[in-house]
């Protein structure tokens, strides 16, 4: 933002900087490999310079292991690493987290995130000011006030993803474009049988990625792809929306914002397109609004080396083909850093940062979201339907449908709509 004033006051917004996501390299995998290792090197050491104390967040998968490996390499004392898991063991990285650490000599500090903490929605939303709906907030939280009892400072994996095609949504968009070719297939995931069967609320339910997945493959790729990010499909909005609400909505496709950003990157292939898109959506307007607020409400600074801009203009021109696989991403980070992490580490299925909601909203939880949203004082009545809001949490407590992070949204719109209006 510049300011001029001479006569008249003057005010301009402008980009500081950015990349063009539709020019793509043509490295050789062992060329793209080495400068990535030059820059990523290069921007840890910079984001170590501190006169506070420093550590880092450590989850145990790929990104933040490499942070806290390259971290430690360069430092002349061990790195104290912060790691929050939860007592649901398939939800909990803990133990990866803690091998990494016996890995690198990291001074290692654990913690666990209960359906307690749910206590926070409060402080939640009075912070994020807006109805944010991303519910691995919560142990983002919890871990941004811990780890400030220890240092100042701490690094984060963030942005890996991004460059890298780590998404399970990305691969996924790789072999739709197979699949779509491949009619029993396609018939077969897109059912309403199929996607009628039962799911688990356990991380990364077979059942539960395939329905998502088979639900969508006979639309356009970036509708594809959208509806695999979204958490209300337009089906279930079309249901839950009052009709004065839903005359007040303006006639635009919420799917244009996407699509604009898409479209930056030219004629790039699909996976291209979609994590270069990632990288300026969602991103900015949920993974950094999320550490950035949690850690300032602490007073702890976050630091992303992964975003230093250097390193985001490489990876952006890499072709998708050095990062993507059958059976995984981020090959390139792989064939750069292989020796630097336990074997384990590459190989083992991606978890992020999932919370057990589905669990605890049929069981800890349960209670007091059918008190809070289906209250005849509910503030979320005046644009949703009570009739559909009772439907979408008596099918997820029966198990008919897993619908935890649509009722985690609207538990949060509620308690901002309590708290701001």
């Amino acid at each position: 933002m510049v300011f001029r004033q001479r006569d008249v006051a003057e005010k301009q917004v402008r980009k500081y900087w950015n990349f063009d996501a539709s020019i793509e390299s043509s490295l050789p995998a062992a060329e793209a490999a080495g400068q990535v290792t030059e820059l990523f090197h290069d921007s840890i050491q910079l984001r170590l310079q501190s006169d506070v104390p420093l550590g880092a967040f450590l989850s145990g998968g790929i990104d933040s292991s490499l942070v806290v490996a390259l971290a430690q390499q360069h430092s002349l004392q061990p790195i104290k690493t912060f790691s929050i898991g939860f007592r649901e063991s398939d939800f909990d990285e803990r133990p990866y987290a803690r091998q990494v650490a016996a890995w690198v000599q990291s001074q290692h500090h654990e913690a666990i995130v209960e359906a307690s903490a749910v206590d926070t929605l409060e402080q939640l939303v009075t912070h994020y000011d807006e109805p944010f709906g991303d519910s691995s907030a919560l142990p983002t939280w919890h871990l941004c006030k811990w780890a400030r009892e220890h240092v100042k400072v701490a690094l984060t994996g963030d942005g890996g993803d991004e460059l890298f095609a780590g998404y399970d949504r990305h691969r996924a968009l790789w072999l739709s474009r197979w699949l779509n070719q491949a009619w029993p297939m396609t018939s077969i995931l897109g059912s309403g049988w199929f996607q009628r069967l039962p799911n688990s609320d356990r991380q990364r339910s077979l059942v539960r990625q395939l329905q998502r997945f088979g639900a969508v493959l006979k639309q356009p790729p970036v509708r594809r792809y959208m509806n695999w990010v979204q958490i209300f499909p337009e089906q279930i909005r079309a249901e839950l929306y009052q009709d004065d609400f839903l005359q007040q909505l303006p006639d635009e496709d919420p799917i244009q914002f996407f699509e604009t950003a898409w479209q930056q990157a030219g004629n790039r292939d699909l996976v291209s397109r979609a994590s270069l898109a990632d990288l300026v959506t969602y991103l900015p307007c949920d993974l950094m609004n999320k550490i950035d607020i949690a850690s300032m409400a602490h007073s702890l600074e976050c630091r992303q080396p992964f975003l230093d801009y250097r390193l985001v203009e490489l990876a952006a021109r890499i072709p998708s083909r050095l990062k993507l696989g059958w059976s995984s991403g981020k090959l390139l980070l792989r064939t750069a850093f292989d020796r630097h992490l336990p074997r384990q580490v590459w190989t083992r299925r991606k978890m992020g940062v999932g919370i057990p909601l589905g669990r605890w909203l049929r069981g800890e939880l349960a209670g007091v979201t059918r008190q809070t949203l289906l209250s005849p004082e509910s503030r979320c009545h005046t644009l949703f339907r009570p009739a559909a809001l009772k439907k979408l949490i008596d099918q997820h407590a029966a198990g008919q449908f897993n619908h935890e992070y649509r009722i985690w949204n609207l538990l949060i719109l509620e308690a901002w709509l309590r708290r701001w209006q």
